[in-house]
């Protein structure tokens, strides 16, 4: 059965470094997991040049480039509405684990990434579905915290507030 759980923080809070390091942490422990980001700009996964890339520049509305080590499928929307967390989890094959970095006003369980530094406020109670903290100083509020730097609390926070899929009661996604 797939759980989920989200990062979510303001930008510069070190959700994509943090990540990175609790990947390897989870997968040593068994855990199979995929993710899902979000990216709040433009962006592009091909190169200018590659034939994946002249296809779609073409027109082609789905480029699939397959080799014996990947393989990757690229959607052109083009004027379609950007698809919803939801939808997006439902093109994902089966793991133990998704977690999910922004969307962080959809219903699916969060641990708040905040970093002092960053200067930015606490996103709780204004962001739903905070469980937990991950940060460098406490918050002002009482949830289950680990610190920024430690990775096993983290993922053990990660492994207990993540839910099955099919118990999230999804809401319109308002915005990344």
């Amino acid at each position: 059965m797939t759980r989920i759980i989200g990062l979510a923080g303001w930008s510069g809070a070190g959700k994509t470094t943090l990540m990175v390091k609790l990947l390897p942490c989870l997968i040593g422990r068994g855990v199979s997991v995929s993710t899902l980001k979000h990216a709040h700009h433009r962006f592009d996964v091909d190169v200018p040049g590659k034939d994946s890339y002249e296809h779609r520049k073409a027109g082609a509305r789905q480029v699939m480039v397959a080799s014996g080590a990947r393989w990757a499928l690229m959607t052109e929307l083009r004027t379609a509405r950007e698809p919803s967390l939801p939808e997006l989890v439902a093109r994902m094959d089966p793991v133990d684990l998704i977690i999910v970095e922004g969307f962080k006003r959809d219903a699916h369980p969060k641990i708040e990434i905040h970093r002092a530094a960053n200067e930015k406020p606490w996103m709780r109670p204004d962001m739903p579905g905070i469980v937990a903290v991950a940060s460098d100083v406490p918050p002002p509020y009482d949830l289950p915290r680990a610190g920024l730097d430690d990775v096993e609390a983290i993922a053990e926070l990660v492994l207990a507030h993540a839910v099955p899929l099919a118990s999230i009661a999804w809401a319109t996604r308002q915005e990344g």
